[in-house]
């Protein structure tokens, strides 16, 4: 028995490491598709800081940072693995929020409580071209100007690998690893295109939010877990309740 993993690549093989680490069998079916997005830098902007919800934001422009003057200034990244990706790219003043977006935007204001910002200049908004939350809109209402540059999009993939349709079919998958509304969207599309869709909801549906879990109820699904956080500890603990009571 398995555990599908819907998370895109590359992440999609961290988070099958930790389940193998765990003692789980795991299959894979990236579900969304990373595109990078043509990006250039405006020289004549004078930005304050860099504020990141995404790795994958830093991933769709990583060619272009080398001796970026970009490098140079402080980043605020959603959480731990995103500000380990920014340091990665060689971004040496890296905040972590180690939450989600609301507390990405928190720790933004935080920063002008204790002068360590200033609200007068523009914030770089590196993002994806589908978002969850309006970061911009919420901070813009808090007297920033932020300044969004779509970095990355990832798009949905239609159909799921043969291997894992037969999975479904022969009940070898014992649960479900769903990271994101639209990747929950994309396998759910999938599933009933590979013919599989009644299969794929009789198992537990492990979602990193609450959010995520209302696309897979909607569905139909009646064993829907969700994490105690939105992070992939807590996704994997969920799991754990699921298949090990």
């Amino acid at each position: 028995m398995a555990v599908l993993v819907t998370r895109p690549q590359p992440d999609d093989e961290a988070t099958a490491a930790a389940l193998r680490a765990r003692g789980f069998e795991v299959l894979k079916a990236p579900m969304l598709r990373f595109e990078p997005v043509a990006f250039q830098d405006d020289i004549d902007a004078a930005y304050g800081a860099v504020i990141v919800t995404s790795a994958n934001a830093l991933r769709g422009i990583e060619p272009h940072l080398e001796n970026s003057r970009l490098l140079k200034l402080p980043l605020f990244a959603v959480g731990e693995r995103t500000a380990a990706a920014a340091r990665g790219a060689g971004f040496a003043q890296v905040i972590s929020a180690d939450s989600d977006a609301a507390g990405l935007r928190d720790s933004v204001l935080a920063s002008v409580r204790t002068k360590e910002l200033k609200k007068t200049s523009p914030l770089l908004y590196l993002a994806g071209a589908d978002l969850a939350r309006d970061l911009a809109g919420e901070l813009g209402e808090r007297g920033f100007t932020v300044v969004t540059h779509t970095t990355y999009r990832m798009s949905p993939v239609s159909n799921l690998p043969r291997e894992i349709c037969d999975a479904f079919a022969a009940h070898r998958i014992e649960a479900v690893l769903h990271y994101s509304r639209r990747s929950a969207r994309a396998f759910l599309e999938a599933a009933r295109a590979g013919g599989v869709e009644i299969s794929a909801l009789a198992i537990p549906q492990c979602c990193i939010s609450a959010a995520v879990a209302s696309v897979l109820r909607d569905a139909g699904a009646t064993q829907v877990m969700v994490a105690a956080r939105p992070d992939e500890n807590a996704l994997l603990e969920a799991l754990d309740r699921a298949l090990r009571p």
